[in-house]
């Protein structure tokens, strides 16, 4: 493992960075800073190195991004109506921030946070453990939020990303990862072959905020249960992906929530390189960076729209405001556990 100095914020705390390396030369780069995953470094069948994963080359990239790449999010991931919550009795005015919504924690949520950060190793392969303690009232949430996340890199080329929380107070909590991936490493992804393990998915309003409804993918432009390229029905008139400016929705992961099961796998028809995501979340959202735009990325990259996609695993948006929805809610006593992988590999 590699620890150096990435930087250092305007008040003077020092940004750092970690390289989990594995026996074959792979690597994985994370920050102290919001938690984020900044690089990935894999060996390709004709002996070059890829990196699929969006990033910036130093810190003031980071501090100008609006589009959180890469990093941790929470407390609570996706949106919540208006920033309004309710848990029992009791009702919060959370920071909006998101065209009159709540979006990733609000103004200053996880991702802007330096985090404790722990190495270790083990016959697996490299890891850290990041802790973040959450005061009462940070954001408006209710509670003292003890955050817990585990990164391990393993020499079998996953990445598996555990959470773990305990709360002072009742709260929510919907944590989750914003890696932005690219598998040809630059360039459009919409030739990208998707398979999304889903039968529904989660219809949002004008204001990208779930109807409620569980919709079956079935005869809709969200139908990913068999290989397709991710822009092929991208720009089909479907008021879904107008509301979205393209795929900014959650799809209802098959199996049981708690359970680690497959929920997507993805694969770029030029480098070769195959990612699956595996998560015990109830969800994932697909984001096909309709409106990313932002000309410091890391090599000189200029990333522009629809040259990344997300597939963050989570709980659905609004949750909170949403009874028929799976629960967010956390007890003081209760532990909060969930994990998620990614996989790489390069087919034949």
């Amino acid at each position: 493992m590699k620890i150096s100095q990435f930087g250092f914020l305007p008040d003077g705390r020092e940004v750092i960075s970690y390289l989990l390396e594995s026996k074959t030369g792979s690597s994985v780069e994370i920050l102290n800073y919001g938690g984020i995953w900044r690089s990935l470094r894999l060996p390709t069948p004709s002996g070059d190195f890829l990196d699929p994963v969006l990033g910036f080359d130093d810190i003031a990239g980071y501090l100008s991004d609006q589009a959180y790449i890469g990093a941790l999010i929470g407390r609570f991931g996706n949106r919540i109506g208006a920033g309004k919550l309710k848990i029992g009795e009791a009702s919060y005015e959370l920071e909006v921030n998101n065209g009159g919504n709540h979006l990733h924690g609000g103004t200053e949520g996880f991702d802007k946070k330096i985090w404790a950060v722990e190495p270790f190793e083990n016959e697996a392969g490299e890891g850290l453990i990041l802790t973040y303690v959450s005061a009462d009232g940070e954001e408006h949430y209710p509670g003292q939020l003890t955050m817990e996340v585990r990164y391990h890199w393993s020499h079998d080329h996953y990445l598996s990303i555990q959470y773990q929380a305990r709360t002072t107070r009742t709260t929510v909590l919907n944590p989750t990862h914003h890696a932005y991936f690219n598998l040809h490493g630059k360039g459009s992804i919409l030739d990208h072959e998707l398979v999304l393990e889903a039968d529904a998915f989660v219809p949002v309003s004008e204001k990208v905020l779930p109807t409620g409804e569980l919709r079956p993918v079935e005869g809709t432009p969200f139908d990913f249960r068999d290989a397709k390229p991710i822009g092929r029905d991208i720009g089909q008139a479907y008021d879904q992906l107008d509301f979205g400016g393209g795929y900014d929705h959650s799809f209802v992961v098959r199996g049981e929530k708690g359970q680690l099961r497959k929920a997507a796998w993805c694969k770029s028809p030029l480098s070769g390189l195959e990612m699956e995501v595996y998560t015990t979340e109830p969800g994932v959202q697909l984001y096909t960076a309709n409106w990313l735009n932002d000309p410091n990325g890391k090599a000189g990259q200029h990333y522009q729209a629809r040259e990344a996609f997300c597939l963050e695993t989570q709980h659905y948006p609004d949750s909170p405001n949403r009874p028929e929805f799976p629960s967010t809610v956390l007890e003081p006593g209760e532990v909060f556990v969930s994990e998620t992988q990614y996989r790489f590999s390069f087919g034949s």
